[in-house]
C-alpha cells in the first residue's frame, strides 16, 4: 500500500510514518517544514518539502489513503491568531480534499484533537458529548470534521477522525522536538536537563486530588498504532470518530513527580495563575476504539511514557 502522510516531519505522523513504513508500506511524506523537522522524517520514506495546499500536485490514483497530521496546532497562539488557524487547518484541509478528490483516493485518517469537547460536562468523555471548543483551534478541528462527514456522505469518502488527549513519549528516532514547546512532559524534561530553571504549575486549586490539573496520556505509539487499524477500519460513505486515550488521568503535579523518580534530578516547580480554557479534568472513554477499531493501548504506564521521553530528550541534546 501506498500513503500520503501530511505533517510527517512533526511529532505524532514522524512516528506514524515509521509503523506504515514497519508495516512493510511504501510512505510519501508532505511537509512545509515550518513547525516540523526534516531530520524527523523516518528513513524510508519519500520526503517532499511543500504544502497541503498543493497535494494535488503529488497526490494521485497511486496512493491508497491520506494521513492528514499537518495543521498549526498551538491554542494559545490560536487565540490571538486565528485567521491563521482558519486559513491553514480550514483551508488547507478544504484544498487538500478537494485534491484527493480529484486523484480518486478516497481513503482518509486524520488527527482531530479533545480540544473539540472544551470544557466537558462529565467524564470520561465519549465521542456523543457535546462540542464546545473553547478556543479557535479547537474549533477549526471541529470545523475539519464537520467537512469530512460532509465529504463522506456527499462523495463517499471512507474516513475516521482519531481525536487525541495529550501523546507522550518517544519511537525509536522519533519524538517530540516542539519549538517553543508547549507539552508538559517535554517541558519538565527540560527542568530536568537543566535547560530550563522551574517548570510552572498553572493553578493548583481545581477540585482535584492535589489542585492540579488532571490529563489523559496516551504513549505515541500506541498511538500510531490506532491509526493503522483506523486505515483497515475506514468504511465509504461514513466518517468514524474516536476518542484516544487511556481513560485514566494524572495530574501535573504526578507527571513533576514521576519525571524526578525516572530521571533522578530535581524538578524546581513554580506555582502560577491558571490559565484561561483549562478544564480540571480531561480524560477519555476509548471504548468505542476498542470496539470499532480493536485498539488496545499496551503503554499506559506513566513512568514508562516519561521513560521514553527521557531517552529521546537525551539523544537530541546529545545531538546537539
Amino acid at each position: 500500500m501506498k500513503y500520503l502522510v501530511t505533517g510527517g516531519a512533526g511529532y505524532v505522523g514522524s512516528v506514524v510514518a515509521q509503523h506504515l513504513l514497519e508495516a512493510g508500506h511504501e510512505v510519501v511524506v508532505l511537509d512545509n517544514l515550518t513547525t516540523g523537522f526534516r531530520e524527523g522524517v523516518p528513513a524510508g520514506a519519500v520526503f517532499v518539502e511543500g504544502d497541503i495546499r498543493d497535494a494535488a500536485k503529488w497526490l494521485d490514483s497511486s496512493f491508497d489513503a491520506v494521513l492528514h497530521f499537518a495543521a498549526s496546532s498551538q491554542v494559545g497562539e490560536s487565540v490571538v491568531k486565528p485567521e491563521k488557524y482558519w486559513d491553514n487547518n480550514v483551508g488547507g484541509t478544504m484544498a487538500l480534499l478537494g485534491a484527493m478528490r480529484d486523484a480518486g483516493v478516497r481513503r482518509l485518517v486524520f488527527s482531530s484533537t479533545a480540544a473539540t469537547y472544551g470544557e466537558p460536562e462529565q467524564v470520561p468523555i465519549v465521542e456523543t458529548a457535546p462540542t464546545k471548543p473553547t478556543s479557535p483551534y479547537g474549533a477549526t478541528k471541529l470545523a475539519v470534521d464537520h467537512m469530512i462527514t460532509g465529504e463522506a456522505n456527499a462523495h463517499g469518502l471512507a474516513a475516521v477522525s482519531l481525536r487525541y488527549f495529550n501523546v507522550a513519549g518517544a519511537y525509536g528516532a522519533c519524538g517530540e522536538r516542539h519549538d517553543p514547546e508547549s507539552h508538559l512532559i517535554p517541558l519538565v524534561l527540560q527542568v530536568a536537563q537543566g535547560r530550563r530553571e522551574a517548570i510552572s504549575v498553572y493553578g493548583d486549586d481545581y477540585p482535584t486530588p492535589d489542585g492540579t490539573c488532571v490529563r489523559d496520556y496516551i504513549h505515541v505509539a500506541d498511538l500510531a498504532e490506532a491509526h493503522l487499524l483506523a486505515l483497515a477500519a475506514a468504511t465509504p460513505g461514513e466518517h468514524l470518530i474516536c476518542n484516544l486515550g487511556n481513560g485514566e488521568g494524572f495530574s501535573v503535579r504526578e507527571v513533576i513527580e514521576t519525571v524526578r523518580r525516572v530521571t533522578g534530578h530535581p524538578v524546581p516547580e513554580v506555582v502560577a495563575p491558571r490559565r484561561g480554557g483549562d478544564p480540571a479534568v480531561l480524560v477519555a472513554s476509548a471504548a468505542s476504539a476498542r470496539e470499532k477499531l480493536g485498539w488496545n493501548p499496551s503503554r499506559a504506564d506513566l513512568a514508562g511514557i516519561v521513560a521514553d521521553a527521557w531517552e529521546f530528550a537525551q539523544q537530541i541534546a546529545r545531538e546537539q
